[in-house]
């Protein structure tokens, strides 16, 4: 009969963490996509002459640039944020970071084709978490 308690907390504390566990924001890799914020431009974007010439770099830096507005609302899964305390995927070009990393440099191409057939926000953090979460 003195077990009875501990099963009952033991049980409950099951049911707790699968509460926890299965409500929890399914982004994929445990990014966590920022909010766009209104009025966002591609004004800080490194211009032409300031990006280091890597393979693919001028094309990703333009693609950030006609899609600013929907990169600021993408997460980067070379997890910059943690490391380099970005917020977005834009701020890998407000910098030469995205001349050097080709995760950032594939989201870039991913979201601004994306952005450019009309595809929702939604549907773009939906496919950079597939093709680039872990």
């Amino acid at each position: 009969m003195a077990k009875a308690p501990w099963i009952v907390a033991g049980a409950a504390a099951v049911a707790l963490a699968g509460v926890v566990f299965s409500t929890r924001p399914a982004t994929g890799g445990g990014s966590i996509h920022p909010e766009p914020r209104p009025g966002i431009t591609a004004e800080k974007i490194l211009p032409n002459f300031a990006i280091p010439r890597n393979p693919g770099a001028l094309e990703a830096y333009a693609a950030a640039r006609g899609a600013a507005a929907t990169l600021d609302g993408v997460y980067c899964h070379c997890d910059c944020s943690k490391h380099a305390g970005h917020r977005s995927l834009l701020t890998c070009f407000e910098s030469n970071h995205g001349a050097y990393c080709d995760i950032c440099m594939g989201e870039a191409m991913l979201a601004s084709g994306m952005a450019a057939r009309g595809q929702s926000l939604m549907e773009i953090r939906a496919a950079i978490d597939r093709q680039f979460g872990t």
